[in-house]
């Protein structure tokens, strides 16, 4: 009996040793993880060269007007684009409010029509064949020339600006759409229908996750052309927004607001982009273009 219970563990005694296996392998892991960094750090990180490079051209920018003696009316330093955005805050804001309204009015019904399209074209050849060759037609036309139709059609207001923005924004979203929907492995389909797997749920498990890397590049792009086509179409026709003051401010030679009105507007698009591409590390973070990049020691 001695000899036995000197050859056998007790229960407790081996409970006891793999709790302190696993708290001593806990500890490790403490120690060997690195802290997780502050996101906002980590932007500011990666984004060092591109902010330094900015600050070099603003210094460059600040200093050459005064250096090579370049009229305020043709650059302003901007210093004072500042002091002009100042003075014209309350004015500016008020504008920029509309023209975003404007921008994401339209880039929202180029999202919700154009990735239901882009299903409707990859899952019906009929669809395919009647829509694609609409869609290249009006792809090719200028969008700006259409402008004065949407103006005799809507008149002038906020529908004809937005379906301006929304026909800039429509294509590139589209076409990202039914690229990423064809781009889904039938093999994977052919496996889930075999299992009885319903449409529904194979759009929703298989379809719509491995389309989606495709589906934020259009969408990226599509912010870029939402923008800009707000202040053209404020251009063309409105009495009001930040397009229709950078005209005036143009008129007037008030170069330094029109620089401030091409500063605001491009940070809203910024801000619009940013959002989006967190909106896309949030929804796919397991994908390839949403890793950081493993830093090679040298």
């Amino acid at each position: 009996m001695t000899g036995q219970s000197a050859g056998q563990v007790s229960p407790s005694s081996s409970v006891e040793t793999s709790a302190r296996v696993d708290a001593a392998q806990g500890a490790a892991v403490q120690q060997a993880a690195p802290p997780k960094p502050n996101a906002l750090m980590a932007f500011l990180k990666r984004r060092k060269l591109v902010l330094m490079t900015l600050m070099i051209i603003l210094i460059a920018w600040e200093l050459a007007p005064r250096l090579l003696s370049i009229p305020d009316y043709l650059l302003p330093p901007p210093s004072q684009v500042f002091t002009a955005f100042l003075g014209q805050w309350q004015r500016t804001l008020a504008a920029t409010w509309i023209t975003t309204s404007v921008m994401l009015g339209g880039y929202v019904i180029a999202i919700v029509v154009s990735i239901p399209l882009a299903l409707a074209i990859v899952s019906s050849r009929i669809v395919e064949d009647t829509v694609e060759p609409i869609m290249l037609v009006f792809q090719v036309i200028p969008k700006i020339a259409i402008a004065p139709l949407f103006i005799v059609w809507f008149g002038f207001g906020y529908t004809p600006k937005t379906m301006l923005v929304f026909l800039l924004a429509f294509f590139p979203i589209t076409l990202s759409a039914v690229a990423g929907f064809r781009a889904v492995d039938p093999d994977i389909m052919d496996l889930a229908r075999s299992t009885g797997t319903s449409t529904w749920t194979m759009f929703r498990k298989i379809k719509l996750p491995q389309a989606l890397p495709q589906i934020f590049t259009g969408l990226k792009v599509g912010v870029a052309l939402a923008s800009t086509g707000a202040v053209v179409a404020e251009f063309i026709a409105s009495d009001r927004g930040l397009g229709y003051l950078l005209l005036e401010w143009r008129g007037e030679l008030d170069t330094p607001m029109v620089f401030a009105g091409v500063f605001v507007i491009s940070l809203v698009g910024i801000i619009v982009y940013y959002l989006v591409e967190a909106v896309e590390r949030f929804t796919i973070p397991w994908h390839v273009s949403q890793r950081d990049p493993v830093p090679v020691n040298a």
